[in-house]
């Protein structure tokens, strides 16, 4: 919990910028000036393996944190940020950032908590790809996007995600991910339009192995 002067100076030193969708908000290997709070939008953070491949490690959202493990370590960046559409966010400069966490043990321990929150979160990714057809993977994949970023007017899912992109986060190939939303459709659990997908059966697809 940030105190009333914290509160202030955060404030009076931060800047808000407008990331166009497809953007990129830092690159891995960049060292960070300071930690970037999402207003708005939707980013995805990614890390490139040996051969070049891209695979998406967690996608952040309004009220989260970008940069603040870089940060804190004074390390490069091991991940970059990409926003997956237009976003709003707030930059605050490093040095303010280091002089709260020093003085307010309450927002370092909050700090920590989400950091391990996020070292959980990829432990489970870890025995999930080990552990779980790729049915089911990507099937959990959807309904997460459906219950925790939810649908568009025409009831498509409000985060629009390559194929690419679903197979990083998977862990398969492209082709794989292509077949598998092909099966989805004839099973009737999901309908398409180009990148769009609508959930068209919650109950069934939840029920996957």
């Amino acid at each position: 919990m940030l105190k009333g002067k914290e509160v202030k100076a955060i404030a009076d030193c931060k800047v808000t910028k407008s990331i166009a969708k497809g953007d990129i908000i830092f690159s891995e290997g960049d060292m960070l000036n300071g930690v970037y709070c999402v207003q708005s939008g939707i980013c995805k953070l990614t890390k490139l393996s040996e051969k070049g491949k891209e695979q998406v490690v967690k996608l952040v959202v309004k009220g989260e944190l970008l940069g603040q493990r870089s940060v804190i370590s004074n390390q490069a960046a091991n991940l970059s940020a990409t926003a997956l559409n237009d976003m709003e966010v707030c930059f605050i400069p490093k040095t303010e950032l280091l002089e709260i966490l020093h003085s307010n043990n309450d927002f370092s321990f909050d700090v920590l908590l989400r950091m391990a929150t996020d070292l959980k979160e990829a432990e489970t990714t870890i025995i999930n790809m080990a552990q779980k057809s790729v049915r089911h993977r990507l099937a959990e994949i959807l309904l997460y996007l459906y219950n925790d970023f939810g649908v568009d007017e025409a009831g498509f899912l409000n985060v629009t995600l390559s194929r690419e992109d679903f197979a990083s986060i998977v862990g398969t190939a492209t082709e794989s991910i292509i077949r598998t939303l092909s099966q989805f459709k004839k099973e009737g659990l999901i309908s398409t339009k180009g990148k769009q997908i609508k959930v068209e059966d919650k109950k069934s697809l939840s029920m996957l192995e």
